[in-house]
């Protein structure tokens, strides 16, 4: 009986050990027959342990991209954009006008409300056409000769078909008179400034300009000035030119001061201590303050004004 009980014990212990060893087998099986989805491995944890923001797909490194680019660091972060907007806009090349070249203008005062003034008297024959008014002072209205003048029923000016606004003397009434005196004393100052303006150039010529092209200056001369030739004159709409002569001044017939670059009439002047004499058919530009006669001849064109301390005669001329 014990043989057969220690063979039947030692049977049952066989019986176990095999069990053992059987699921032994069955649990190695099984973990290594697992899905890569369920892995644990340290590689797969450290990765599932980082932020998704950390790894950064090719979708996310294309907005970090933008955003460099475009964000409060990049040139329209508002301090970048308040600089911008109230920094000088910058003007196309060309568009910024250059300060006025040669002196200052002369300021003829109230000289200038006239196209024609004059201290001895105004005649004209021909078909002469003024645009503009004209007066004389302190001579009377005798004294203007070749209008035709109807006196106003104001009596304070006379028209003409030959001048486009009024003409106006020292004998009418109120308050043109005192109008004219002023004038004319504006005339004589504007002649003096201009008289008095420091030379940039002296003796141009020997008094011949003519052919010439002239920048805007202060040109003096001690001797006569002739014109013989057209002269021009370049420069801008608001430069200025003065001529300072103490002779006498001719622009010979059929020729032309003519205005380049933008340059006008208006700001050029004429001073001149002895006669000024427009050759038939010329065209000159400018003011006139003339000590003396100012005389066009048949045809000449003034684009500008004859200021005279004596007379000024015409001949079927322009004056504008």
């Amino acid at each position: 009986m014990n043989r057969k009980a220690n063979v039947l014990t030692r049977l049952a212990a066989l019986v176990l050990l095999i069990g053992i060893a059987s699921a032994g087998c069955a649990s190695s099986g099984a973990s290594s027959g697992a899905s890569p989805s369920g892995s644990t491995s340290p590689t797969s944890t450290a990765l599932s342990s980082q932020s998704a923001s950390a790894i950064p797909t090719p979708t996310d490194s294309a907005s970090s991209s933008a955003t460099a680019s475009t964000g409060p660091t990049a040139s329209t972060s508002p301090t970048s954009a308040a600089k911008a907007t109230n920094a000088p806009v910058k003007s196309p090349a060309g568009a910024t006008p250059a300060p006025a070249a040669g002196p200052a203008a002369v300021n003829l005062g109230t000289a200038g409300n006239y196209v024609l003034l004059s201290k001895a008297g105004i005649s004209t024959t021909g078909a002469t056409k003024v645009t503009g008014s004209i007066g004389v002072s302190p001579i009377a209205a005798t004294a203007i000769t070749g209008f035709g003048l109807v006196l106003d029923s104001s009596r304070t000016f006379s028209r003409s078909s030959l001048v486009t606004s009024r003409v106006y003397a020292a004998n009418y009434s109120v308050p043109t008179p005192n109008t004219l005196t002023v004038a004319v004393k504006d005339m004589e100052t504007a002649y003096t400034n201009a008289a008095g303006r420091a030379a940039g150039v002296t003796g141009l010529g020997a008094g011949n300009i003519g052919g010439l092209t002239l920048a805007p200056n202060v040109y003096k001369w001690s001797s006569n000035v002739t014109i013989p030739t057209n002269l021009t004159l370049s420069g801008g709409k608001n430069d200025v030119w003065i001529f300072q002569i103490s002779g006498t001044l001719s622009i010979s017939s059929a020729k032309q001061i003519i205005l380049a670059g933008g340059a006008q009439a208006k700001n050029i002047f004429w001073q001149v201590a002895g006669t000024t004499t427009l050759g038939t058919t010329s065209t000159f530009n400018g003011t006139i303050l003339d000590m003396k006669n100012i005389a066009l001849q048949t045809g000449a064109v003034l684009n500008g004004r004859a200021l005279a301390q004596t007379a000024i005669t015409l001949q079927a001329n322009k004056v504008n």
